[in-house]
């Protein structure tokens, strides 16, 4: 048997999040069966991060155990050849049998994207929220420095998680607006307007996640960005360790799964 991390990238628009459901269209459940079609045997694959549905990655990481022909150097192209354009291995090596996707996780890191502009971001509507509104980023970079550090993030989890505990530490919550590719997409779009910067990127690295948690701070961000929370609310928010005193949660298809670091 050989143990195999599969780095994998996919857009999620069409799926039901990562992990398998009956009758559901989902990741996990996609490459199980494609890798059974192509080597004749049936695996179980264990993903670092279950990401919800409509959520993209580009960086997730997955192993499994298999004893088939299909030497590992050769593995990814074939499966690629048989799976929906809408899911891609990045690569596929062998590991020590103790490697673990989940457990064997330091950090890992979510990219946000907002989209403020005026008119819907056609090309990029699946990879984005479109938010009609004037946001201050800088604001927003203001509050999310609250979060940086081991805190109990349970006001920013879904109702649903769980879990037995909701202390993780986010190593670096930041906040910013894009200028190369706001300029870009203006200039795409016909805009002269080159000081209106539309497009805001979150991105979140942390220990771990909760269910939800960064759709929950993302949304919690914006409401400062608009300003019906002061920065200094977000550090009240985590205190009161209560789902209803954080912001509303944002949509799933402006984040992306960017890496998982080991």
């Amino acid at each position: 048997m050989r143990k195999i991390k599969l780095t994998i990238a996919y857009d999620g628009t069409d799926y039901f999040g990562w992990a398998k459901q009956k009758n559901r269209p989902t990741i996990q459940g996609v490459l199980e069966n494609t890798i059974a079609e192509l080597t004749g045997k049936y695996v179980e694959l264990f993903g670092s991060s279950r990401t919800d549905a409509g959520v993209h990655a580009l960086g997730q990481v997955a192993h499994f155990e298999i004893d088939c022909p299909v030497p590992t150097e050769n593995l990814a192209r074939a499966v690629n050849n048989k799976l929906p354009q809408s899911i891609s291995i990045i690569s596929a090596e062998q590991v020590k049998p103790d490697f673990d996707a989940i457990k064997n996780t330091k950090s890992k890191m979510y990219r946000y994207w907002i989209y403020t502009g005026v008119n819907r971001p056609v090309l990029q509507a699946h990879y984005c929220w479109y938010y009609p509104y004037k946001l201050d980023s800088a604001v927003m970079a203001q509050a999310a420095q609250y979060l940086i550090g081991e805190h109990d993030f349970k006001s920013f989890a879904s109702a649903a998680d769980k879990r037995s505990s909701s202390i993780r530490t986010i190593l670096r919550c930041d906040v910013q607006s894009a200028p190369e590719i706001s300029y870009a997409y203006h200039r795409a779009a016909n805009v002269n307007e080159r000081s209106s910067l539309p497009w805001i990127c979150i991105d979140v690295e942390a220990d771990g996640f909760l269910y939800n948690m960064v759709r929950n701070i993302v949304g919690t961000l914006v409401e400062v960005g608009r300003g019906r929370y002061k920065p200094e609310k977000v550090e009240k928010i985590l205190k009161a360790c209560n789902r209803s005193s954080a912001g509303p949660i944002a949509p799933p298809h402006g984040l992306c799964l960017m890496w998982i670091r080991y």
